[in-house]
């Protein structure tokens, strides 16, 4: 091989590279990002130490809807991220009463729960921009019901949890 191939050669590389990493960048920051949950607010629907993929495009696209489990940062410190699923949306009404959530005055039907919601949270309806959500553990989950979370604003919302791949025996698609 000649040293002119042999450049070549190199050169392809490294622009092959190089494109490769601009792309890895671009898809990470777009489109898809890999989060791993933390905690046990959305037990049994998701527990820790699962991996996601995670849509960061489809809120580009159109508006979080309700039973959507979504990834936001969390208000009061940004560094940290929350998953949670979206219970309402702006205009709905929420609230929370006698172990039961109600949507717009209609008790909610919540089969990926476990046991009834301790506490309550007087009707309140969501404003434009923002949605509310809870953990599915509702008994141990930092919520929207809570002061410190409270109406999440959509500019907070980093995306949809799409899929859990890790681990290979619990992989599954999410609503």
């Amino acid at each position: 091989m000649s040293k002119t191939n042999l450049g070549e050669e190199i050169k392809d590389w490294v622009v092959s590279i190089i494109i490769a990493i601009v792309l890895a960048f671009f898809i990470r920051y777009f489109i898809v990002e890999l989060y791993m949950v933390e905690g046990p607010s959305m037990r049994p629907t998701l527990v820790n130490g699962e991996r996601l993929v995670v849509n960061k495009f489809i809120y580009r696209l159109k508006q979080p809807e309700k039973g959507d489990i979504v990834v936001f940062r969390y208000p009061r410190d940004p560094s940290r991220d929350f998953i949670k699923r979206v219970i309402g949306v702006a205009g709905d009404t929420i609230e929370v009463k006698d172990g039961k959530v109600f949507l717009n005055g209609q008790l909610l039907n919540e089969s990926y729960i476990l046991e009834r919601t301790r506490g309550s949270y007087p009707a309140a309806t969501i404003p434009e921009g923002h949605i509310f959500v809870m953990g599915d553990n509702r008994n141990n989950s930092e919520d929207s019901r809570f002061r410190d979370v409270g109406f999440v604003s959509l500019e907070m919302l980093k995306g949809k949890a799409v899929m859990v791949f890790w681990p290979f025996d619990q992989m599954k698609t999410l609503p």
